[in-house]
């Protein structure tokens, strides 16, 4: 599902600073997509000249001593490369983030929105699976079954879904050419079965390939109409393809067929994005209640804070943030959602100092940007370096997942339109409307538009970015600005001023521009 935090979501599941296929040279990616796919490992299910059985990604599933340490400092080299020598290395940069990515063992932690997460899809089953050391702990069960039961297509099954799921939740897009070869597995010992087929759903959704997961969900839907994972990949889907009022009835499927806290989630996500915040926080908090392992608690909880921080109530997102992270003191959401509820309750300090360390272990692109912004608004000496520092992991990150089939045209226009190539923002935001048409993309179209100076083509856009009554500080900016542009100076006045009372800490460099910008047109009455 599309990002909530920031950010969240789409969601803004995270953007990166350039348009990573124009800068590359041929060369480059295809070195960048070779580094990145590190599970195709001899034998594995499809591999070439090795037997169907043996198991993708084998004994990779969990952390070594030291090799955390020597990730983090691959991606650091990465940033070195990029500000050196930005558009010629960018290949190379991104295979440096592969080696560094699955150096034997994985490390990260999940990350969403503002997403892309990516665009980061919600889970496509139990948050309580989406625990580091339960999921990692599965892998490896599943793999040691599958070696001693290799035709068990159920099992294969489960291990391609559990692959995408660390995929999502460590940061790692390397796992979904293992999740896609172990889901093609099940498919060839069991055709057509739903729980192969509702893999798919969810490895497609997590590639941001939307049409194929609806495709893929309905096909397991008709051969179990009560597979949880395919009932919450389709609502997925559809949200992401602005089918919203589809979307809606999805839900209310899934309620009625399999509730629980997957599918709560999804419902309250639906009600949100029509502006219906009481019914959004009144299913959250029956989800909280019906929590009960540490992985729900977690998830359910930071979807309360990033609900709060969209309201622009810091306090009591702090206040969820605190309780999933006493669920899950690893939780990479509720880490990042409290830096920038901190951040936008006047503790600059400790923002900074709390994204440092989330980047410090997983260099993701949510945290990545997040920091870069608080850097940039600090504005202390050596500040500009550090925070452009940040948006180039951004890019060499967003080049491994691509090489990796993951579409992140989204996440470019985002973030390019705010700290990278503003051109290859409006090109990658213009391939991400004619495939899909959502709030969030209409968003990011308008705002590409803008930063090119075609204010009044963007003005339509951002209209329709807020058409559907979704409370977006963010999307209410861009449209006061837009507004502005084009002499529309009443409503520039009005989004602006709304934008600042929803959430007067949407984001450390916006916000800022805004007031000043409101500042601006008071004067001009």
């Amino acid at each position: 599902m599309s990002p909530r935090t920031n950010d969240g979501e789409p969601e803004r599941e995270r953007p990166a600073s350039k348009d990573v296929e124009n800068t590359q040279d041929a060369g480059g990616r295809e070195d960048a997509e070779k580094a990145a796919q590190p599970g195709d490992v001899e034998g594995a299910p499809g591999a070439e000249g090795g037997g169907k059985d043996v198991v993708p990604g084998a004994g990779d599933t969990g952390p070594r001593a030291g090799e955390a340490d020597a990730r983090v400092a691959a991606v650091r080299r990465v940033g070195a490369a990029g500000r050196r020598r930005r558009a010629l290395h960018l290949g190379t940069c991104a295979a440096m983030v592969a080696v560094a990515l699955t150096a034997g063992a994985i490390a990260f932690g999940a990350a969403r929105d503002g997403d892309p997460a990516p665009v980061a899809a919600a889970a496509a089953v139990s948050p309580g699976l989406l625990a580091g050391a339960d999921l990692d702990a599965a892998i490896t069960s599943l793999q040691a079954h599958l070696r001693t039961q290799p035709k068990d297509f159920g099992s294969w099954a489960t291990l391609g879904l559990a692959y995408v799921e660390q995929a999502r939740t460590k940061g790692d897009p390397s796992r979904y050419p293992q999740a896609e070869k172990a889901l093609q597995r099940s498919l060839e010992l069991r055709p057509g079965n739903d729980a192969a087929l509702s893999g798919r759903a969810a490895l497609a959704a997590a590639r941001h390939d939307f049409a194929g997961a609806l495709s893929h969900a309905d096909q397991a839907l008709k051969q179990n109409p009560y597979n949880e994972r395919a009932l919450c990949s389709r609502v997925d889907a559809l949200v992401e393809l602005g089918r919203y009022e589809e979307a809606r009835q999805a839900a209310r499927t899934a309620d009625r067929r399999r509730p629980g806290v997957p599918v709560f989630t999804r419902y309250a996500y639906v009600h949100e994005l029509r502006g219906d915040i009481a019914t959004a926080r009144r299913v959250l908090d029956q989800a909280l209640a019906a929590s009960t392992t540490p992985g729900d608690i977690a998830y359910v909880a930071t979807q309360l804070g990033q609900l709060a921080w969209n309201e622009g109530d810091h306090a009591t997102a702090l206040t969820h943030y605190a309780r999933a992270l006493a669920a899950d003191e690893n939780y990479l959401p509720a880490l990042e959602g409290r830096a920038r509820a901190q951040a936008a309750s006047g503790r600059q300090a400790e923002a900074i100092e709390g994204l440092e360390q989330v980047v410090a272990r997983f260099p993701l692109p949510g945290p990545l940007v997040g920091l870069g912004e608080l850097y940039e608004a600090r504005g202390g000496a050596g500040d500009a370096a550090k925070a452009e520092e940040q948006y180039t992991l951004v890019d060499a990150w967003t080049a491994l997942a691509r090489a990796n089939g993951v579409n992140a045209d989204l996440d470019t226009a985002l973030a390019a339109a705010d700290h990278g190539d503003r051109a290859a923002a409006l090109r990658a935001a213009r391939a991400e409307w004619a495939r899909r048409h959502t709030v969030h993309t209409a968003d990011a179209l308008a705002w590409a538009l803008h930063v090119n100076g075609r204010d009044a083509e963007a003005l339509p856009y951002a209209r329709q970015a807020t058409a559907t009554g979704y409370r977006n500080a963010t999307f209410l900016y861009h449209r006061g600005l837009i507004e502005r542009a084009t002499g529309h100076t009443r409503d520039a006045r009005d989004h602006l001023t709304a934008a600042l009372e929803l959430n007067p800490g949407f984001s450390p460099v916006g916000a800022r521009e805004a007031r000043a910008a409101l500042k601006t047109l008071e004067a001009a009455k």
